[in-house]
C-alpha cells in the first residue's frame, strides 16, 4: 500500500502543477529560476546520493544563484541508484528504461503521476495537435504497447494518458502482443480519413518501420489526408532494420502520403517527467528545432565536466525539468545537440556516454570516489 505523494513537498508541487495547467504558455525565467533553485535545494536535502554527487563538485544551496549552475546527474546512474527524494514506502510508480534481459535498466521512481501527466498533455496538444479546437478529439491511432501490457514503460503511460484524453472512440493501440495489426489499423485510418477531422498516428520509429515493410510487402500506398501528421519518437534502430531519419521520412512520404513537414519527432526519456518536440506544426515556416514546455530549459555543456559548451558549438545536451519534483531536476543525457534559435536539435549519442554515466553513478553517487 503506497502512501502517496509527500507531504514534504506539497506546496512545491502545487506551484509547479499550477504553472502547468495555465491556458497560456509563458516563459517566465524569474518563475522558474526561483522554483528551480527551490526544488534544488529540497532534493539536495532529499536525495543522499544526489547531495554527495554535487558536494564533490562544491555546489549546495547555499552557493547556488542560478539554474543553470545546478549539477546534472548523467543518466546513466539511474540504473545504478534509486534517485528519489521521497521515502521509498511512499513510491507509487516506477518507469524503466528499455533494455535487454541482460542488460541493467534504468528506472525512474514516482510517489505520483500527477506532474507527469500534467506536463505531458499540453505537451503534445500544442505542438503535435495545436489546431485542435477546445472540446474537440482527435483520430489517434499508436504503433507502441498499451500501458496494459507495459505499465512501466512511460511512453506507453504517454500514450493512454493521451488517448484518454485527447482522443476519439475509435482511437487506440495497433502493436499488440509483439505483433503490428495492420489490417485493424488500416480500417480505422480509412474510416478516419472519410470522416475528415484531425488524424495522427504516433509511434516509436520501429513501429514506423514494421509498418512501412509490411505496407511493401502488402504493394500498398496509402493517402492519409493532407490535415494528417506524424509524431514518430525513440531512436532509428529497428528490430527489422536500421533508418536514418531522412530515409525514414522520405518512406512515410512515399507510402502513407504525409509530408517531412508534418512529421513531428519527440524527444523524450524515461528519466524525465517532460518531452521535447519539433516546431513545424506549431510554428510552420520556421526552422525545425526542438521546442519544450516552460516549467524545463535545456542547456548544452561539454561532455567531459559538465562546463557550459562554447556558445554555437555542439554539446552534451542536460535538462533541467520542474516536473521531476520527487527523483531529480537536472539531467545530462548521452545525446550531443545545438542551438538554433529558441530551441535545439539533437545531432546523436555520444561515444562512451552510458558507460561514464554508470561510472559516475557507481563513483560519486555512492562516495566512494577519492576526494
Amino acid at each position: 500500500m503506497t502512501l502517496g505523494p509527500d507531504p514534504a513537498r506539497r506546496d512545491l508541487d502545487a506551484r509547479v502543477l499550477a504553472w502547468m495547467r495555465e491556458p497560456a504558455w509563458r516563459l517566465d525565467a524569474a518563475r522558474f529560476e526561483a522554483l528551480a533553485l527551490e526544488l534544488f535545494a529540497f532534493q539536495w536535502e532529499r536525495c543522499q546520493p544526489y547531495r554527495r554527487f554535487c558536494e564533490r563538485r562544491g555546489v549546495r544551496p547555499a552557493t547556488l544563484s542560478r539554474w543553470e549552475d545546478i549539477p546534472a546527474v548523467p543518466t546513466g546512474a539511474f540504473k545504478e541508484l534509486e534517485l528519489r527524494s521521497f521515502p521509498v514506502e511512499r513510491s507509487a510508480h516506477v518507469f524503466r528504461t528499455s533494455g535487454t534481459s541482460t542488460s541493467a535498466r534504468g528506472a525512474l521512481h514516482l510517489d505520483t503521476l500527477e506532474l507527469y501527466e500534467a506536463s505531458l498533455l499540453p505537451s503534445f496538444a500544442r505542438f503535435v495537435v495545436p489546431d485542435l479546437a477546445p472540446g474537440e478529439r482527435a483520430s489517434i491511432f499508436v504503433l507502441a504497447p498499451s500501458p496494459y501490457e507495459v505499465p512501466d514503460s512511460s511512453l506507453s503511460h504517454m500514450f493512454g494518458v493521451v488517448l484518454r484524453e485527447l482522443a476519439t472512440s475509435e482511437s487506440g493501440f495497433f502493436l499488440r502482443e509483439g505483433a503490428l495489426r495492420t489490417d485493424e489499423l488500416l480500417a480505422a485510418l480509412a474510416r478516419a480519413s472519410e470522416r475528415g477531422g484531425r488524424v495522427a498516428l504516433c509511434g516509436t520509429a520501429f513501429g514506423f518501420v514494421f509498418l512501412l515493410d509490411e505496407l511493401a510487402r502488402r504493394g500498398r500506398t496509402l493517402a492519409l489526408p493532407p490535415a494528417a501528421r506524424i509524431m514518430e519518437t525513440g531512436g532509428f534502430k529497428a528490430r527489422s532494420r536500421e533508418l536514418g531519419r531522412d530515409a525514414l521520412y522520405a518512406e512515410i512520404e512515399a507510402r502513407l502520403g504525409v509530408p517531412a513537414s508534418r512529421i513531428v519527432n519527440q524527444y523524450g526519456m524515461t528519466e524525465l517527467g517532460s518531452q521535447f518536440y519539433d516546431s513545424l506544426l506549431r510554428l510552420p515556416g520556421e526552422p525545425r528545432r526542438k521546442l519544450g514546455p516552460p516549467w524545463a530549459r535545456v542547456k548544452l555543456v561539454e561532455p567531459v565536466g559538465g562546463g557550459p559548451a562554447p556558445e554555437h558549438e555542439i554539446g552534451a545536451i542536460a535538462v533541467v525539468d520542474l516536473a521531476n519534483t520527487g527523483s531529480v531536476l537536472a539531467l545530462q543525457t548521452a545525446d550531443l545537440g545545438r542551438r538554433i534559435g529558441d530551441g535545439f536539435d539533437v545531432l546523436g549519442r555520444e561515444p562512451g556516454a552510458e558507460a561514464r554515466g554508470c561510472s559516475i553513478a557507481a563513483d560519486e553517487l555512492l562516495g566512494q570516489a577519492d576526494t
